[in-house]
């Protein structure tokens, strides 16, 4: 009778080492295939961006040869919001651990690419996100600007630019308060705005300008409301 209890808690113990071994597999299986799907849509998305940045640097912004790869984004991108849906719809915001912060950045940017209708869907799910540490305040608050800039209102933390057909020239969407701007950019550790535009667009903060620029826009808007 021992023996048959022994050998029945022996058999029970088994089972429970294969579907722990199971569920550890799942879990590498599933963990593998988000990384790939996620390099994919990196690739698909980015890819296109830096070959119409680099001939708009050359041609112009309204150049055929721009265009060409601004289409081919497009295309990729009805794709790559489905992909991102799925992912978030499904698992949440992923663990840092589990995709790393290459994974986190391409969640991040194809939201920041999609219609304002799905971005704002997602601020509540990014903004929980950064609380859990699992994505950096910074494609928040580049997420919320996008959103200020859809609507007509002035962005907070002047990440957000706009080419103006009228001058043939890209500039920083209007900024609220731009005097204080580097302190707000500070307090969720970003570098000062000159730096980022810099680095970033290759462009020259200008302070005065930019105030001008912002208190313009916002007379304007006042007088349209």
């Amino acid at each position: 009778m021992r023996f048959l209890f022994l050998l029945f808690l022996l058999i029970i113990a088994s089972c429970s080492n294969k579907k722990k071994l199971e569920k550890s597999i799942n879990t590498v299986h599933k963990t593998k295939n988000l990384i790939a799907t996620l390099d994919t849509i990196r690739w698909t998305e980015q890819t296109p961006i830096s070959l119409r940045d680099s001939l708009i640097n050359i041609y112009g912004a309204e150049s055929k040869e721009a265009d060409l790869y601004q289409k081919e984004y497009r295309k990729n991108h009805k794709i790559n919001i489905i992909k991102i849906k799925r992912i978030l719809d499904t698992y949440g915001w992923p663990k840092n651990e589990l995709i790393g912060n290459q994974g986190n950045m391409t969640i991040a940017n194809v939201l920041q690419h999609a219609d304002q209708e799905t971005r704002e869907h997602y601020i509540p799910l990014m903004k929980q996100a950064v609380l859990d540490k699992k994505l950096e305040p910074r494609y928040l608050v580049r997420a919320k600007d996008r959103i200020a800039t859809d609507k007509g209102h002035l962005q907070i933390y002047g990440g957000q630019m706009k080419y103006y057909p009228k001058t043939k020239s890209f500039n920083v969407w209007p900024v609220f308060n731009p005097i204080n701007l580097d302190k707000r950019r500070a307090k969720i550790g970003l570098e000062p705005i000159t730096e980022f535009l810099k680095n970033r667009f290759d462009f020259e903060w200008n302070l005065e300008e930019q105030i001008k620029r912002s208190e313009e826009f916002e007379k304007e808007r006042l007088l349209n409301k």
